[in-house]
C-alpha cells in the first residue's frame, strides 16, 4: 500500500488543522509570516528595535490575543444572559516593571511582566452586571493561560 505524500515536503507552508506555521519572511530581518492555513498575518519589531514595522510584535500579538479572548468571553456570557451589551472595548499595554515594584507579585528581585488591561462595556447595563462581566473577564481562556502553568515542548525537526 502506498504511503500518503508528505505535504509539507511539498509545500513547506502547507499546516495541519490546529498547528500555527511562523516562517521568516525575509533573510536579514524580524519580519516573520504566520498561518494557520486559513489566515495569514506579518509579525515584525518596531523600528527602533531593528525591524521594519510590517506587523505586530510579538508581545503585541500577545496582547491582542488577550483582548480578542476578553471582548469574546463577555459577548457570550452577555448573550446567555440576555444582558443588553452593545459593545465591547478592551485596552491593552505590556511593560516590564521592578518586581519590588509589583505589590501582588512573588517574584521579589529583577523584573516581572505587567500587563495592564481596561475594558469599556457599552449598553444599559446595571451595575450588578457591569461587575460580574468584569470577573468572567478573568475566565476568558488566555488569560487563565497566561497565569497557569505551561509546558512548551521544543524540538527540532528533520529537514527533507
Amino acid at each position: 500500500m502506498p504511503s500518503a505524500p508528505n505535504t509539507q515536503a511539498a509545500n513547506p507552508l502547507s499546516v495541519e488543522p490546529g498547528t500555527i506555521l511562523v516562517a521568516e519572511a525575509e533573510k536579514d530581518g524580524f519580519t516573520t509570516f504566520l498561518f494557520d492555513g486559513r489566515h495569514g498575518l506579518f509579525a515584525d519589531e518596531p523600528v527602533h528595535l531593528g525591524g521594519r514595522d510590517t506587523g505586530p510584535s510579538p508581545y503585541d500579538l500577545l496582547l491582542m490575543s488577550l483582548g480578542s479572548c476578553t471582548a469574546m468571553t463577555l459577548r457570550l456570557y452577555a448573550s446567555r444572559k440576555s444582558w443588553p451589551l452593545e459593545r465591547v472595548l478592551v485596552r491593552l499595554r505590556h511593560r516590564k516593571i521592578h518586581a519590588a515594584d509589583c505589590e501582588t507579585c512573588e517574584t521579589e528581585k529583577g523584573f516581572v511582566d505587567s500587563i495592564e488591561r481596561r475594558i469599556e462595556l457599552l449598553g444599559p447595563l446595571s451595575e450588578e452586571q457591569r461587575a460580574r462581566l468584569l470577573e468572567i473577564a478573568d475566565m476568558c481562556p488566555i488569560h487563565r493561560t497566561l497565569l497557569s502553568e505551561v509546558s512548551i515542548d521544543t524540538a527540532l525537526t528533520a529537514v527533507p
